[in-house]
């Protein structure tokens, strides 16, 4: 179980290693002509960055949000219910 708070910044860890690992492995393809150990580490960063971020949206597939105390679920307003 998670807060709200916890699961956006999970959300926000995700797409952050997603995309900058992209934007590395970019970059070591466009280094790769200039400097090859350069380029490879580049690659091998934004690779490794990218598959961070596909297992973190596995965790967070998996993760439940948590209620804060005191708050009513959307199945309990319905059943009218206090």
């Amino acid at each position: 179980m998670a807060s709200t708070r916890a699961l956006a910044r999970l959300d926000a860890l995700t797409w952050t290693l997603i995309y900058g690992g992209l934007f590395g492995i970019v970059l070591g393809i466009v280094t790769g002509g200039a400097h090859l150990v350069a380029g490879w580490s580049l690659g091998v960063l934004g690779a490794i960055a990218v598959a961070a971020g596909v297992v973190l949206i596995f965790v967070r597939s998996r993760l439940r949000e948590t209620q804060a105390p005191g708050a009513q679920s959307n199945e309990t307003r319905r059943q009218g219910q206090p």
